[in-house]
C-alpha cells in the first residue's frame, strides 16, 4: 500500500481531522472531498500507468489458456472501468448517462482513444467528488447506476473498489504478457532467494 500509515481518523463537522500528529509535524485538516478523491486519485493512477504499460497490440488480449470464454479484452477492461465512472459521477452530477454498455462506445477502438476515454471518465469523477461535502455525503443520488449504491459516499467508494477490481485483472494481462506492472516495478521482491 504505496507507504501509507493506517492511524485513526475523526469524523467532525464535516471535517476529517488528520491523523494523529507526530511531534513537530503540522499536518492539516482535510475535507471528506479530499479524502475521497486521494483514494481515487491512487486508483486512477494505478489504472492510467498499466494502460500506458501495454502495447497497442495488446489492447485486443485475452486470455485463452484455460476457462477464459467470453471474458474482456484488456481494452475492455478499461472501457468498462470508465462506463461505470462516466454512469456515476454523471449521476452525482443530474447527468443523463449515455446508452454505451458495459463495455463503452464500439468507436472508442485504440490505444490512444481507450486513454482519453478512461482518463476523462476520471476528470468527471474528480468533478463529482468536489461537490461532496457533509451536508451531501449521504444525500441520494438519483439514477444510481448500482442498486444499493445511491448516495456520494457509495458511489465514490463503489468507484475506487471496482476500479481496483478490474486492475487487478489487468495486472494480470500485464504478466501474462511479460510485462511488470508499473505499480509492482522497483519493488522489493516479495520472495528474495
Amino acid at each position: 500500500m504505496r507507504g501509507y500509515a493506517l492511524t485513526p481518523i475523526v469524523l467532525t463537522a464535516g471535517l476529517i481531522a488528520a491523523p494523529l500528529q507526530q511531534p513537530g509535524i503540522a499536518q492539516e485538516k482535510r475535507t471528506i472531498a479530499s479524502v475521497l478523491d486521494h483514494q481515487f486519485t491512487a486508483a486512477e493512477q494505478d489504472l492510467v500507468a498499466a494502460a500506458e504499460a501495454m502495447p497497442e497490440a495488446k489492447y485486443a488480449f485475452v486470455p485463452t489458456n484455460g476457462e477464459f470464454k467470453g471474458v474482456r479484452t484488456f481494452g475492455q477492461q478499461l472501457k468498462h472501468v470508465a462506463v461505470y465512472n462516466y454512469r456515476s459521477f454523471g449521476a452525482m452530477l443530474g447527468q443523463t448517462p449515455a446508452a454505451d454498455g458495459d463495455n463503452g462506445p464500439d468507436m472508442v477502438r485504440t490505444k490512444e482513444q481507450i486513454l482519453k476515454y478512461l482518463k476523462d471518465s476520471f476528470a468527471l469523477g474528480h468533478r463529482a467528488i468536489a461537490t461532496i461535502g457533509p451536508g451531501n455525503l449521504l444525500s441520494e443520488v438519483k439514477n444510481s447506476p448500482e442498486a444499493g449504491y445511491d448516495t456520494p459516499l457509495a458511489l465514490v467508494t463503489f468507484a475506487c473498489w471496482h476500479a481496483y477490481d478490474h486492475y487487478g485483472q489487468i495486472v494480470e494481462y500485464l504478466r501474462m504478457n511479460h510485462i511488470v506492472p508499473p505499480a509492482s516495478r522497483n519493488s522489493p521482491l516479495a520472495n528474495p532467494r
